[in-house]
């Protein structure tokens, strides 16, 4: 009981340092959890063909398995793919029904455009010039499909360059020659021409694509016809080495990270998604930190202070608790409809009724969270400015500077640490609602980037993607809760790792500006 006595310090400050150490723990917990349910998710499970005691045979991935609390009967459950076929992609078996369990080397896991995972072997490929079918078994049918796939790939990356650097741009620049009335002959010729031409090799490289197709086998003996041109990637898990199962599952987390989603955002990966919440949240800062500044300024170095003031610092610190969805529907009400609706009705009359301006997108939802965390700037910095002693005010006027010189020379740059700090948190919080973005401007799927090579170059009026959104939507608007939760555990651990990298850049720069400053001083 001596620990806790009275007049002295007691057991508080092993209080304090078991609450810092129980925060800790349950944040790195959190990481586990999402790292490990979420990061697993690209490893290559093997493939088992599964007999069971009636002698039925499937081939599937094994998940995990279950035992209801009371029952004594555990249930495994299998990835099986091959939705095409039967229409099922998942199968909960029963463990005690289950008689061998075996894992071929032949078995292949196909990643196809459609219908999700092909789990079989490959017999066969046809091509279109061919009359019959290659046949084809083992080690020669995997060496055929690496040598085509790697062709197909080729061919997509050529297709993908002519129409993204082609086809796209000559086509926004005629419609804009057309929409501005002012074409010239010559000039729209020679887009045309190009056009053409560009479609010419396009048709040619569809149908370089569409030259072979698979035949495919499921261990029960059905068969499938799969062209080519639908396979993303191919690969042997049972046969693959510790280090081939280590780089497949970095290009995974790498094709996570850089490609765009597909399949109902149930498979491919979240770039545009990570570019639209980073970009968001820059802009969000770059609006809210001189408004925030100048507020706290006025009402801490400028304002007489009286109760006027101290009801608007009431004001602001209880604007920082409003529901995030109020600020939502502000923004919607006046950014959307009001402002953007009158910018329509001014510059863009003759794209009405389809709206420019006065649908969401990146800039009014730059606002809207720029208005939300307004007040965590303002509070955070006027804090910082109340900290400066008076002493060094009175000492740059005392030297027959001006207040403005004053203010501009001593008091703000020994604030910059106070402002930065309203920036993390305001970032902290920005990033993660999802709430006023779904009123204002984000999409379920949008893949093309505001940010492209035609001017402005930055659309503010696009719809973007957002990571706290995509969170939300494959994880309770999907149709396939097994197949959409490892994507939510690697996203939510995305979204955690994009709030750090920023926080930390805005935390260096913050010790940066706070070093600067005392060299100066000494």
């Amino acid at each position: 009981m001596r620990l806790w006595s009275r007049g002295s310090e007691g057991g508080w400050p092993w209080l304090a340092a078991g609450s810092v150490a129980l925060s800790l723990l349950a944040l790195l917990a959190l990481l586990v959890l999402l790292g490990s349910r979420g990061l697993v998710h690209f490893w290559p499970a093997p493939v088992e063909v599964v007999t069971l005691d009636s002698g039925e045979r499937f081939a599937g991935q094994r998940m995990r398995q279950e035992r209801v609390a009371g029952d004594p009967q555990t249930d495994v459950l299998y990835r099986t793919g091959n939705r095409d076929l039967d229409g099922n992609y998942w199968r909960w078996v029963d463990a005690d029904v289950i008689d061998t369990r075996q894992r071929p080397d032949n078995m292949l896991v196909l990643e196809r455009e459609h219908w999700g995972e092909f789990l079989g072997r490959l017999v066969a490929i046809r091509q279109s010039d061919a009359a019959t079918p290659l046949p084809l078994s083992g080690d020669e049918a995997w060496q055929v499909l690496s040598a085509r796939l790697e062709r197909v790939e080729a061919l997509r990356d050529q297709h993908r360059q002519l129409s993204d650097e082609v086809i796209e741009p000559v086509a926004r620049r005629l419609v804009a020659l057309r929409s501005a009335g002012k074409a010239d002959p010559a000039q729209q010729a020679a887009l045309i021409e190009r056009w053409e031409t560009a479609h010419q090799r396009l048709a040619e490289l569809d149908a370089a694509l569409s030259r072979d197709t698979l035949i495919l086998e499921s261990v029960e003996g059905r068969r499938l016809e799969q062209p080519l041109a639908g396979v993303l990637a191919a690969w042997q898990p049972n046969a693959m080495t510790w280090m081939d199962k280590l780089f497949h599952w970095a290009r995974g987390v790498g094709a996570f990270l850089s490609e765009g989603p597909r399949a109902g955002n149930l498979e491919g990966g979240v770039w545009p998604a990570i570019f639209g919440t980073v970009m968001m949240v820059l802009l969000m800062s770059l609006i809210v930190t001189p408004f925030g500044v100048l507020a706290a300024i006025y009402l801490n170095e400028v304002a007489h202070q009286g109760p006027l003031i101290r009801l608007v610092r009431i004001a602001v610190r209880n604007l920082a608790g409003v529901p995030s969805i109020v600020y939502g529907v502000f923004g919607l009400g006046v950014f959307v409809y009001g402002i953007g609706g009158q910018l329509d009705s001014w510059f863009f009359s003759d794209s009405l009724p389809s709206p420019t301006f006065g649908t969401g997108g990146l800039l009014w939802a730059s606002l809207t969270l720029a208005l939300l965390t307004l007040p965590v700037v303002i509070v955070a910095t006027e804090e910082g400015l109340a900290r400066i002693p008076v002493q060094q005010r009175e000492g740059a006027l005392a030297l027959g500077a001006t207040r403005y010189e004053m203010l501009r020379r001593v008091v703000l740059p020994m604030a910059v640490p106070a402002m930065l700090t309203g920036v993390i948190l305001a970032v902290a919080r920005a990033a993660g609602e999802v709430a006023p973005l779904m009123l204002v401007g984000v999409a379920r799927l949008a893949p093309q980037l505001p940010l492209d090579g035609e001017f402005p170059f930055l659309h503010l009026d696009n719809k973007f993607m957002h990571l706290g959104y995509h969170v939300y939507n494959i994880g309770f608007q999907g149709g396939d809760v097994e197949r959409a939760l490892p994507l939510v555990y690697a996203t939510a651990l995305l979204l955690v790792v994009v709030i750090v990298v920023l926080n930390l850049t805005a935390i260096s720069l913050r010790h940066h500006l706070r070093a600067r400053h005392r060299a100066l001083d000494r």
